[in-house]
């Protein structure tokens, strides 16, 4: 359970009006105490500032609404009015503690304090949002990942349409990702559209676009793009992915309830579609290739039809062509190329 500033209290939150700058109008948020700061996140939960309790400075004492700022100086633009009976009373009651503590002379211990006050605002900020995401990811059992993933790929659908569905493609890509992948190669689906070439999904699900099914001659080439995707989710861990780019409010709230909003995912899937694939090491690459026998050429000439590019794939081929054998048998390569076709 996540702590704040006041025994009294678990969890406390309100709503507020925000105004990151006196030309800009005012924008209703979530306000939430935490240990040592006051966060104030959209209604979609997304961060969008983190103030340091010790700093809040209160600029209309005993009216309402309440009117309060990131710290006392004279030239602070950022404001936060709140109405909230509770939430005015604990953020009061911290700023009455520390003004107990606070020194009443000495330059060097106000020194101290401030240069306390930043340093926590500093860890709160920067350190603090990316040790959560780390504890985060490290606790999330499988199933959560694969329930994520699952969802993603039901919001997916909307940017790359429906997953292509017959039965004997679908078997034959089966037999083609534990070719590529071993015996535990996740999940594999053909999309219409929406993915430039391959894209991953938390909970071992890897998207292929079809044309790299439909379009090319030889299965060595979607194998290679599977191979090359899962270098990148070794890489990167795609809940760790998810987690960053949803911000430090979405993330507590996996981290305490193993919940993720819709609209954190759909915001994710639109970055995540729209994105090109990372590149890969071409070392590592030919070295994932000749591990399980598979040619890098034909992957090459996909990726640059030139092979100006991708002459280090074309030259380190771990596989000379009179060595090759087929990945998979003719029948299930033909299911593959027509699995969009239901």
């Amino acid at each position: 359970m996540p702590k704040t500033a006041l025994t009294d209290y678990a969890r406390l939150e309100a709503t507020g009006l925000w105004r990151a700058r006196p030309d800009v109008q005012r924008v209703e948020v979530i306000v939430s105490i935490g240990e040592a700061t006051l966060t104030i996140a959209d209604r979609n939960e997304r961060p969008l500032a983190h103030w340091s309790l010790p700093a809040v400075h209160r600029q209309n004492p005993s009216r309402r609404p309440a009117i309060f700022a990131p710290s006392d100086a004279e030239d602070e633009i950022e404001t936060l009015e709140l109405e909230d009976d509770d939430m005015i009373a604990a953020i009061e009651k911290v700023r009455r503690a520390i003004a107990r503590r606070r020194p009443r002379q000495g330059r060097l211990r106000m020194g101290l304090t401030v240069a306390t006050g930043l340093a926590l605002f500093a860890g709160a900020v920067f350190w603090l949002p990316e040790k959560i995401t780390d504890q985060t990811v490290s606790l999330l059992p499988d199933a959560t990942r694969k329930a994520v993933g699952d969802r993603m790929l039901s919001r997916v659908r909307q940017f790359a349409g429906e997953p292509c569905g017959a039965t004997a493609g679908r078997t034959a890509l089966a037999k083609l990702g534990r070719r590529v992948l071993g015996e535990a190669p996740g999940r594999i689906f053909v999309v219409p559209s929406g993915v430039e070439t391959t894209a991953h999904l938390p909970g071992g699900v890897i998207l292929i676009n079809k044309h790299l099914v439909e379009d090319t001659p030889e299965p060595d080439v979607p194998a290679g793009f599977i191979l090359a995707e899962r270098l990148r989710v070794e890489r990167h861990d795609p809940m760790r992915d998810l987690l960053d780019h949803a911000g430090l409010v979405a993330t507590v709230r996996m981290l305490t309830t193993g919940e993720i909003s819709d609209d954190a995912l759909d915001d994710y899937a639109r970055v995540l579609l729209t994105a090109s694939p990372e590149p890969v090491d071409d070392t590592a690459l030919i070295a994932r290739f000749d591990e399980i026998g598979i040619r890098t050429t034909p992957y090459a000439y996909e990726v640059d039809a030139t092979g100006a590019t991708t002459l280090a794939l074309i030259e380190g081929d771990p596989v000379p062509i009179a060595e090759a054998s087929p990945l998979i048998p003719d029948a299930d390569w033909v299911a593959i190329q027509g699995i969009c076709t239901d």
